[in-house]
């Protein structure tokens, strides 16, 4: 298959020449590892080969069924949480490095039912604490936009290779907006599922109290939509599972969403206000969705920003604690000096402090939050806020050396102003491509749904993705 061609087709168009028997699963795979040669000095994407791996996953599929609906379309494993057994997940940090998956995780043993061909793993955050992907163990992952930037964390490698065309969808998770977060900044479609959507065993049965959600990075809102069928849904032991769906999302795609009442606000929850391109995405998207007959008006959930910021990061720095202490009852890894990054063992040491009672004051104060925003929603169907309070950072804004939490985060609490609230209410949200800066950077706009409603997101999705498509719009890099 010629470059040209392949660049042209997202997962679901790979899959179904596949099925045709005009390209190979092989052929694929070694298309996007070629592409991994010549794109990963310059993104630093790619931080664990698999190609070993990939490449005997896809002699399978060619010998055998092609009917799985991402039939041999190349792929990338996550480097948190995307467990592949006999690989190491090294969670961007020292103290894992090296430490082998016992077994597949539950979400990986589902993307290769689906067809789908890891070709490695991708560059993240050490314990995925930031909205980049940066650390000292990886190096930073760059933009394929403009390689001085960013692609978000903390699937910034995923997002990066996929929007330089080495796949066309990649694992992705979000504790705090880590599918989002790296949609906005790369130019991608990112949807986080409901909570408990996607089942995060065997190991894992509930990160972070919940806050934590799986699924993937991709250009096209049906590759997502496919990518929830194939990985929703609740395994034996899960200890709670979000609202039932009927049907499949994928029959979402296309299908008109009605008109809907959305409220948006262009400030951050605390009133603060944003980067003028992430205002005019917000405001050029309403007019769009108001001509195409939805309600729009300026209007939001009332949320206390103080107690939602001290009760998620209460949580969020205890998983740290305990990411740290799993090491250690999993691989019997005790921290040595320059194991953990100075700012991780600053965000720990702040989780040990945090005591039973006060963590489960912190969950019960999410969980307030969450039913004062589900009333909300009895008015509105969707609230549309920018994604970030600004375009990509720039590579270096945040020092992994800095063991202070607040001087660490202090330049970028109103970058990541809106992603958290999802994890914290469990809603399902997504990022839409819908903006770029006049020198070419992407700036997502972000949907939030009620809880366990996936499909008006798809639906919007993808009337949007036909209104104003972006399929065609390519990063200076892409071939």
């Amino acid at each position: 298959m010629p470059i040209k061609d392949y660049v042209a087709h997202d997962g679901v168009a790979l899959a179904e020449l596949v099925r045709k028997g005009e390209v190979s699963a092989a052929e694929l795979a070694e298309e996007a590892l070629k592409r991994i040669e010549k794109h990963n000095p310059t993104l630093n994407a790619v931080v664990t080969d698999m190609a070993d791996q990939g490449r005997g996953i896809a002699r399978d599929i060619d010998a055998g069924d092609k009917a799985a609906p991402f039939a041999g379309v190349p792929f990338l494993l996550k480097d948190i949480m995307g467990d592949f057994e006999g690989v190491a997940t090294q969670y961007g940090s020292r103290l894992a490095a090296g430490n082998p998956a016992a077994q597949h995780s539950t979400l990986t043993q589902r993307f290769l039912a689906s067809g789908l061909v890891p070709l490695g793993k991708t560059n993240v955050p050490e314990f995925g604490l930031l909205p980049v992907s940066e650390s000292n163990l990886y190096g930073p992952a760059r933009n394929p936009w403009n390689p001085d930037h960013t692609p978000g964390g903390s699937s910034g490698g995923s997002a990066a290779a996929v929007a330089a065309g080495i796949v066309p969808l990649a694992h992705a998770n979000d504790g705090g907006g880590s599918i989002r977060i790296p949609a906005s900044s790369s130019g991608l479609v990112g949807l986080k599922p409901s909570r408990a959507r996607i089942p995060q065993g065997p190991v894992i049965g509930d990160a972070m109290s919940g806050l934590t959600a799986d699924l993937v990075v991709s250009r096209t809102v049906r590759d997502t939509a496919v990518a929830l069928d194939i990985a929703a849904g609740p395994e034996p032991g899960d200890p709670y599972f979000a609202p039932h769906h009927e049907g499949i999302w994928s029959d979402d795609v296309g299908v008109a969403p009605g008109s809907l009442r959305i409220g948006f606000t262009t400030r951050t929850i605390g009133g603060e206000p944003v980067d003028p391109e992430c205002v005019a995405a917000v405001e050029n998207t309403a007019k769009l969705l108001e001509s195409l007959g939805h309600h729009v008006e300026e209007a939001s959930p009332t949320i206390d920003n103080d107690t939602m910021q001290q009760a998620f990061m209460a949580i969020w720095a205890t998983g740290v604690a305990q990411q740290i202490s799993l090491q250690e009852l999993l691989f019997g890894k005790t921290p040595n000096q320059g194991d953990l990054e100075p700012l991780t063992l600053g965000l720990a040491e702040r989780g040990r402090q945090v005591s039973g009672a006060d963590y489960l004051n912190a969950v019960a104060m999410l969980q307030i939050m969450a039913r004062t925003v589900a009333q909300w929603h009895d008015e509105y169907d969707l609230w549309l806020t920018p994604t970030l309070g600004q375009p990509p950072l720039r590579v270096g804004t945040i020092d992994v050396n800095e063991s202070d939490p607040e001087k660490a985060f202090g330049p970028v609490l109103n970058y990541v102003a809106f992603t958290p609230v999802q994890n914290a209410t469990g809603q399902p949200a997504i990022s839409l491509p819908l903006h770029w800066t006049p020198d070419g950077l992407p700036v997502g706009v972000h949907f939030a749904a009620r809880q366990g409603d996936e499909a008006t997101l798809i639906r919007l999705a993808s009337q949007l993705e036909e209104a104003q498509p972006w399929i065609n719009r390519h990063p200076p890099i892409w071939d």
